[in-house]
């Protein structure tokens, strides 16, 4: 069952087995203008994911068919990055932890209110949105194309999961300037779940891994991390 509203400032996929919520939810958003589609389980979710382009998808975790967890993990490994803000009423660190590590842009507890869920996509949209101009972002010989997705180093095409390609985005958008590991997880992950930065080291070290050398990422020990071509001595 899935159900359209008219063109508008994108096209959003509700997703959720809740019908009075799942209303409500396609209803206000119809009202800030968003076209939006809606579907009652995941396997009506990856259908309609995979037959058009959505701009944000906004996800129950506890579907009746396949939960929303393995519907993003299906979706990305069919190369689809859609940004994607869970829904949920499990609330333990552990379940956000997950959602977030899977490539979801955000997390939301049951209940919530209809006003923070339309802030919370307005703030996705604008952080995974491609700029109007100038998609290509480039330092030393690291390109990333905000259009395709694709990131390349030295002209050889290298594979970012989600978060990664988020994470590397993020640090290129400020090169040379030394980001913490709260400004990362803020801006990457847009969501705080214990302050714990143990995850941002981890996805740093992915990075660093597949990108390889000479390091563009560099250490500010107790401080964060920056992107800079270290000086030869």
């Amino acid at each position: 069952m899935s159900e359209s509203g008219t063109s508008g400032h994108g096209g959003l996929l509700v997703v959720d087995d809740e019908p009075f919520l799942r209303d409500a939810v396609a209803t206000s958003l119809r009202f800030l203008g968003y076209d939006v589609t809606t579907a009652e389980n995941g396997t009506e979710a990856l259908h309609l994911a995979r037959e058009r382009p959505f701009d944000l998808v906004v996800l129950d975790v506890m579907l009746p068919d396949i939960d929303g967890f393995e519907v993003i993990g299906r979706l990305r490994r069919d190369g689809l990055r859609v940004p994607v803000i869970f829904l949920t009423a499990r609330d333990t660190q552990a379940d956000k932890v997950a959602g977030l590590t899977l490539g979801g842009d955000d997390y939301m507890t049951k209940p919530f209110g209809l006003e923070e869920l339309a802030a919370r996509i307005g703030t996705v949209l604008r952080r995974t949105r491609p700029p109007a101009s100038g998609p290509v972002l480039k330092f030393a010989d690291v390109e990333l194309d905000q259009e395709t997705y694709e990131v390349r180093r030295s002209g050889q095409l290298i594979d970012l999961s989600p978060t990664e390609y988020r994470l590397l985005r993020y640090l290129m958008l400020n090169p040379g300037r030394v980001l913490t590991r709260s400004q990362l997880l803020d801006h990457v992950w847009n969501y705080d779940f214990g302050g714990s930065g143990n995850v941002v080291s981890t996805y740093i070290a992915y990075l660093r891994r597949k990108l390889g050398t000479p390091e563009v990422i560099h250490t500010q020990r107790a401080v964060g991390y920056s992107l800079r071509v270290r000086e030869e001595r």
